[in-house]
């Protein structure tokens, strides 16, 4: 089976998100399952030819964005076998600071960017001496592609065949544009309905692919069945009820040759299930790096996250100072809305022996926080996969969740009766019932034997992308028939 990944990044090349961390790492696994993968994303300023050894194809596509033509290169690398990397490079859009925005927003021509991207991706899919069973395309910026294939390419020899998955990592982002960029998409003002790219006076290219898409996919299988409801539909739960038999849900992996406290180089002591001993040494590490007395009698509480609403910051407002109150620790990695920092910092001088932060991207300490923890938090108003939960279990730090999305779907409830459950969740959207399964935390975490159990319970999980890949795979030849 031969595959083309279509996306806006991917690891190790460029990282918003974690959408990055799909788009690279499932390529690999997909081949370990036998397929032959093609990865193709933008040729950004931050990717460094030197580092990862990034040939030129020596290679020219053009396409047409509106009535100019616009030509880009072609770039290429492998990746691993049977997975190789190609870049398409076009300085006008790609030569930039960032991928998508600025501390001022969004490039005001991401429409024309990702318009070219699109039809420049499948350019050289035509190009290339390989014949695509599938494109499997990631988040609005290629979800033009199942569009462009079902009716400027219906009736390429090559590429009429091909079908066409695209996978929803954020119902939130959905590439919205104002009318006018139609003669910039090449399709005529037909396409310009309420069932295939108009939405509300606008372009949406997220609603076209699903529109066109042969399958849906998003990243936890609650989460497929969330984004039918009007409460996280984000205005497309219209179009994705009519496409709901196309809609399916499967959950990411995490890449466990970066994710492992076994093999973990960047902890100051690797640590397994069986031997716990390196564990109590990063927590006491931990400590040390934000300032906070070192005891290991005390339960300490880890977040990495964006600070933003849909990750629970407003429910954290209300809950964190009466939690402060009691005798645990918390340690706070990440950035986000301005209000949010401000709240962290106060926080932080009201319980200085209780609370460290770092307003950062830290990717050593974010390692030191999973495995230095007892218990992550992760409150989230609404999560479409989580990749922290998981990586938590691994390290042996209980998750204390929100039961949404892929949190839900990765979590079991721990019951200390039976001694089954890998996690702690909470299912209203209240401050409350926030603190009451904190509260429930702190009592496992007061009895040794249950603790030591729940966190033998989260380390046997296993969701490496072998599964996963194993889900897309099936997927994969549902939609082409076999």
């Amino acid at each position: 089976m031969n595959i083309a990944m279509i996306s806006p990044e991917a690891v190790p090349f460029a990282k918003t998100g974690g959408l990055a961390d799909v788009a690279g790492t499932l390529p690999r696994a997909l081949a370990k399952a036998g397929a032959n993968v093609s990865l193709i994303m933008p040729f950004y300023r931050k990717i460094s030819a030197k580092k990862f050894g990034i040939k030129p194809l020596k290679k020219t596509i053009k396409v047409m964005v509106g009535s100019k033509e616009v030509t880009g290169d072609i770039h290429t690398v492998k990746v691993a076998q049977n997975v190789d990397a190609y870049f398409i490079d076009q300085p006008k859009y790609f030569d930039r600071e960032e991928l998508y925005q600025t501390i001022d927003g969004d490039y005001p021509d991401n429409s024309e960017r990702f318009i070219f991207f699109s039809k420049a991706a499948i350019a050289l899919l035509e190009t290339l001496k390989q014949n695509y069973d599938i494109v499997h395309c990631h988040d609005w910026q290629s979800a033009l592609i199942p569009v462009y294939l079902k009716t400027l390419y219906r009736d390429h020899k090559k590429l009429a065949k091909i079908k066409t998955v695209l996978t929803i990592h954020n119902l939130g982002y959905q590439g919205v544009f104002w009318h006018l960029d139609m003669p910039l998409v090449g399709l005529g003002w037909e396409y310009f309905t309420f069932d295939k790219l108009e939405f509300y006076g606008k372009i949406n290219f997220l609603k076209s692919g699903i529109v066109y898409a042969d399958a849906i996919t998003t990243v936890s299988k609650k989460y497929a069945q969330e984004i039918l409801t009007s409460e996280f539909g984000c205005g497309l739960e219209g179009a994705l009820k009519q496409r709901a038999k196309d809609l399916y849900g499967i959950l990411n992996g995490i890449d466990y040759t970066e994710w492992n406290p076994a093999t973990d180089s960047l902890l100051p002591k690797m640590y397994s299930p069986d031997d716990l001993s390196g564990k109590a040494v990063c927590k006491a590490k931990l400590q040390s790096h934000f300032k906070l007395p070192v005891r290991a009698d005390v339960p300490l509480f880890g977040i990495i996250s964006r600070l933003t609403v849909q990750k629970g910051f407003d429910l954290l407002e209300e809950a964190l100072p009466t939690l402060m109150k009691s005798d645990i620790q918390l340690a706070i990695l990440g950035t986000g809305e301005a209000k949010y920092h401000q709240l962290l910092k106060t926080l932080v001088q009201q319980f200085p022996k209780g609370m460290g932060l770092a307003l950062a991207f830290d990717n050593t300490l974010a390692h030191l926080i999973e495995a230095g923890s007892d218990f992550f938090l992760m409150p989230s108003h609404y999560e479409p996969c989580g990749l922290n939960q998981m990586i938590s279990m691994k390290y042996g730090t209980v998750p204390i969740v929100r039961a949404t999305g892929g949190l839900d779907d990765s979590i079991v409830s721990f019951d200390p009766k039976s001694g089954k459950g890998t996690g702690l969740k909470f299912t209203e959207y209240k401050a409350a019932d926030f603190l009451t399964v904190a509260d429930k935390a702190l009592g496992v975490f007061k009895q040794p034997k249950t603790f030591k159990k729940l966190v033998s319970n989260a380390m046997a999980e296993d969701f490496s992308w072998d599964r996963s890949a194993k889900e897309y795979i099936e997927l994969y030849k549902k939609v082409i028939g076999d």
